[in-house]
């Protein structure tokens, strides 16, 4: 469900069907990391399809473009997991309005193909236009940039079908909206989301080479562009790469910390660029500059396992310190890291929520016997700034930690109860995560 490179460029297919060692077909995640454990996997084609499903199941799970790394989307042994991809892929934009009603199992890319069609745009977009909208939104996936926040905050309304089979509509007048987005699937099967929109806009993107951290000005840095990536593995102090994207509406990108590299590149070292999107300041769409990955190429197999902390900004240098400290842990499983900026979110659930925030992300080798350990001793090292790791990544935070790291917490499961009462869609993620 989340974002950032895999080893062969572009990533973020759906979850992938095989034959397991029982013989019946398994569902896997996109990078075969977790296999799922439910009694049936199902990809309703109608509304009244879907509704009667849940309605007669005792436990759901919904799987969307399969980009987590946890077990997050497991309904587990006595549950079914559900697939959106077969609902009818309504993309009802509104020109006057400037929204965009979008079927929950629809991927970014082909949301934005849509929405620049009618001269409109969304206001950022991950790294990885393949993953699904809503899948996106409900465990608090983001691009970058100081002023922009995660992707859930383009969220205007919500629809979702409940325990009982009815669908609930909830926007951002509605007192229950804060836990509704973010909400980990907690709630119900999310069949459609309505996103606000503005006028199409170009980018340009430049990426620049060997930015020390040795007296790094991160603020001036992070905000030097209207999306700003940087990229490491840890070998050595400072970063391997930066990538500053512009949008053409804006003034020019003054960066004199490092120098412009003079052919394009991959985030992860020794890795072809054919996959990534255009580089060296050449112009184009925002939706064809914004992710860091080509929407055209097919999602390869992602030898990875991905983790993810969000930090406090003011933070952010003491941070990147704490990891340059153990960099000698942290390299030796690690292809890169991409560091990023987002802004405040009021999504209950956010890992962004109430803090203008840093995001360490972290695209491991896929060894989970050899990374655990490393995971444990970042989260250590991390621990004085209170992070929040992304829910759909590998972490090993305690439960009991986490709540108290989100100040709505309580009002969170308090509308979990209140719209699933019966627990038809807490798997055993969300109850430990809840405290019941």
């Amino acid at each position: 469900m989340t974002e950032t490179a895999g080893t062969r460029g572009t990533t973020g297919s759906t979850g992938t069907t095989g034959t397991g060692a029982s013989g019946a077909d398994a569902v896997t995640n996109w990078a075969r990391t977790v296999t799922y454990t439910a009694r049936g996997f199902h990809r309703p084609r109608t509304p009244k399809e879907l509704a009667a499903l849940v309605a007669g199941s005792t436990r759901v799970r919904v799987l969307g473009s399969g980009h987590s790394f946890n077990r997050i989307a497991d309904p587990g042994p006595d549950g079914v997991l559900v697939s959106t991809a077969d609902l009818p892929r309504t993309i009802d934009v509104d020109t006057a309005a400037r929204t965009v009603r979008v079927a929950g199992g629809v991927r970014y890319a082909e949301l934005a193909r849509t929405v620049h069609a009618h001269g409109l745009a969304l206001s950022n977009m991950a790294s990885l236009p393949h993953i699904s909208v809503a899948g996106s939104v409900a465990t608090g996936t983001h691009g970058s940039g100081v002023a922009n926040g995660p992707l859930a905050s383009a969220v205007r309304e919500v629809e979702m079908v409940t325990a009982d089979g009815a669908t609930v509509r909830i926007g951002r007048d509605d007192a229950r909206f804060g836990g509704a987005v973010t909400s980990l699937g907690a709630l119900g099967v999310v069949t459609a989301l309505t996103l606000e929109l503005e006028p199409a806009y170009a980018v340009e993107q430049r990426v620049y080479t060997e930015l020390p951290l040795e007296e790094l000005d991160f603020e001036a840095v992070a905000a030097a562009g209207y999306s700003v990536s940087l990229f490491t593995d840890w070998r050595r102090p400072g970063f391997r790469q930066v990538w500053v994207k512009r949008r053409t509406d804006r003034p020019a990108v003054d960066f004199p910390w490092a120098a412009p590299a003079t052919e394009p590149l991959h985030p992860v070292p020794g890795m072809p660029a054919v996959n990534c999107t255009r580089q060296l300041g050449v112009p184009g769409p925002w939706h064809e500059r914004l992710p860091h990955f080509r929407a055209e190429f097919t999602p390869s197999s992602g030898e990875e396992i991905q983790s993810e902390y969000l930090l406090p900004r003011p933070a952010a240098l003491d941070a990147l310190h704490a990891v340059d400290g153990i960099r000698d842990t942290v390299a030796g499983v690690l292809q890169t890291c991409e560091v990023r900026t987002i802004a405040a979110d009021p999504q209950w659930l956010s890992p962004a929520h109430g803090r203008d925030s840093v995001a360490l992300h972290f695209t491991w080798v896929k060894d989970e016997a050899a990374v655990l350990p490393v995971v444990r001793r970042l989260e250590e090292a991390l621990e004085p700034f209170g992070p929040r790791p992304h829910w759909g990544k590998v972490f090993r935070t305690p439960s009991a930690v986490l709540r108290e790291r989100y100040a709505r917490f309580t009002d969170f499961r308090d509308l979990v109860r209140a719209l699933d009462p019966s627990g038809t869609f807490a798997n055993a993620f969300v109850r430990d995560l809840l405290g019941h």
